[in-house]
């Protein structure tokens, strides 16, 4: 009970931040992101913001056995930079830019009956059922070369 109450409230939390800080709005996004004709910089105090909670949270919990909740402490491995990672991001930042939104700022906006967040969340969603699809099959291709 006590996970799903905290898990609530930290999606409360990160929710109404997004919503206060201009990151649910895509006019917001895509003004920081045109460099090249009226740029708003605002977002990049949030994204500084953003990077320094998640330097101390990553440093704090590098060095705990289990979470506050008592959970086991599960934490990425894996420092390489291949081709997922590099495709991966090139997506999701053409995506982001082509939208004004990315997955959580989408959610809240959706959540809050945006139509464009709603067109965007369901593209996302067809985009990870694609991607799982692609991924079963080169699993499979790989079982069957091995």
């Amino acid at each position: 009970m006590k996970y799903n109450l905290s898990s609530f409230f930290c999606g409360l939390v990160f929710g109404l931040g997004l919503l206060l800080s201009g990151m649910a709005n895509p006019e917001k996004v895509l003004g920081f992101l045109d460099i090249a004709g009226l740029w708003d910089p605002s977002l990049a105090l949030v994204m500084a913001g953003a990077i320094g909670v998640g330097l101390i949270a990553f440093t704090v919990a590098g060095q705990r056995q289990r979470s506050l909740l008592g959970f086991e402490m599960e934490l990425p491995t894996s420092r390489s930079i291949d081709r997922p990672l590099v495709v991966g991001s090139l997506l999701f930042g053409g995506g982001w830019g082509l939208a004004g939104f990315c997955p959580g700022p989408g959610l809240v906006a959706m959540g809050a009956g945006e139509i464009k967040a709603i067109a965007f969340v369901g593209a996302m969603v067809v985009g990870m059922m694609i991607f799982e699809q692609i991924e079963q099959a080169r699993k499979a291709h790989a079982l069957t070369q091995a």
